[in-house]
């Protein structure tokens, strides 16, 4: 159960970054976008990876939930506090079924505004503008990103200790990394939300 849902983990990040460097830019070259976008849309391939990638989500979320109930059955209910001055961390990790569930309402959102149905091709960066400028959008997009950069916060290094991977030598780094990348996937994703909602850069 952690090494799936350790590695579901992964994988998503994966796909963060790949969909964050896609969407960058629509912020600060709309052309280069949309040829992006218009290019990704026509592959015949697209469908299996949507599938895959809402099946490593399910798989995720399943077993981040029932290793909650584990913990539970367990008798597992002290309250987790940082030992090393780390608060936002702490908090990470308490709220990750929360974060879980506030990302997939996110996602539903998002699928529904900007997937079903698909924007016209060349149209794709002038639908986002428009979703981004509903000021209740731009709230949601906003707090999906920064709940995703909260949890990134605790999942970097819930993922290298469910492997195996994390030690004394290594653990330091891996915080760091985990932080880094937190701020740059949350922080970009609400950049881009933010951009967007005031008419891009370009």
């Amino acid at each position: 159960m952690r090494i799936g849902s350790a590695i579901s983990g992964l994988l998503l990040v994966l796909f963060l970054v790949v969909h964050l460097a896609g969407l960058l830019p629509a912020l600060i070259a709309p052309l280069k976008f949309e040829l992006y976008a218009t290019t990704l849309h026509h592959q015949p391939w697209l469908p299996l990876l949507e599938v895959s990638l809402a099946t490593t989500a399910t798989i995720h979320l399943v077993f981040t939930v029932a290793k909650t109930l584990r913990n539970r059955r367990a008798g597992n209910t002290a309250a987790l506090r940082s030992r090393r001055g780390r608060p936002l961390a702490a908090l990470a990790s308490r709220s990750k079924v929360a974060a879980g569930i506030i990302t997939l309402g996110f996602l539903t959102l998002h699928l529904q505004q900007l997937r079903w149905p698909r924007p016209a091709d060349g149209l794709e960066r002038e639908a986002l503008m428009q979703v981004l400028q509903q000021p209740i959008s731009l709230l949601v997009y906003a707090a999906g990103s920064l709940v995703i950069g909260l949890h990134l916060l605790h999942g970097a290094e819930a993922a290298h200790r469910n492997l195996g991977l994390l030690t004394p030598v290594n653990g330091p780094s891996i915080r760091w990394g985990g932080r880094l990348l937190a701020s740059v996937i949350g922080g970009g994703f609400l950049l881009i939300s933010l951009g967007l909602a005031l008419g891009g850069l370009a």
